[in-house]
């Protein structure tokens, strides 16, 4: 609908056919009150990474969810929990990887899909932060996990 008229039409119409205020809208997506007003008045040209957020909260296609990149084992143990965020659930969604080129493709393949955030490794998060707009958080290895691979380690040269 946004391509069929004008942004502002079609943001008024959307707005008043599900009873929501500019407003409303501003925190849901995560934008300026102001950026949507000025947007809205046709006083400033919308942004296609605007209007994917607007899309977003008006016509969400699946419930929200925060990707997370990594080896299948760890996904096997996540995928499908539901978290809450503030007053929002989110699933979390698994992006199987075992390459950074395979990473790259996963942050991607996560963004057009709808995803609110991307959770990946450390040595990924400044790449993929570079390539979308959504938040990106970095997964820390804790003690207990260095300590099981070093338990790995041990038992395969003695």
């Amino acid at each position: 609908m946004v391509f069929e008229k004008d942004f502002r039409s079609a943001l008024e119409a959307e707005l008043r056919r599900q009873g929501m205020t500019i407003r409303e809208l501003a925190e849901k997506a995560g934008i300026p009150a102001a950026t949507l007003y000025k947007l809205s008045s046709g006083e400033r040209d919308v942004r296609l990474s605007t209007v994917k957020r607007i899309v977003r909260v008006l016509e969400p296609r699946f419930p929200p969810f925060i990707a997370v990149i990594a080896a299948k084992f760890l996904l096997d143990e996540i995928e499908g929990q539901r978290i809450s965020i503030g007053e929002q659930t989110c699933i979390i969604r698994g992006y199987t990887a075992n390459s950074i080129e395979e990473c790259i493709i996963a942050a991607v393949k996560a963004e057009k899909e709808g995803a609110v955030g991307i959770v990946c490794a450390p040595v990924l998060a400044s790449m993929v932060e570079k390539i979308v707009d959504v938040p990106v958080a970095i997964m820390k290895p804790g003690p207990k996990t260095v300590l099981d691979a070093l338990d790995v380690i041990g038992k395969r040269i003695s």
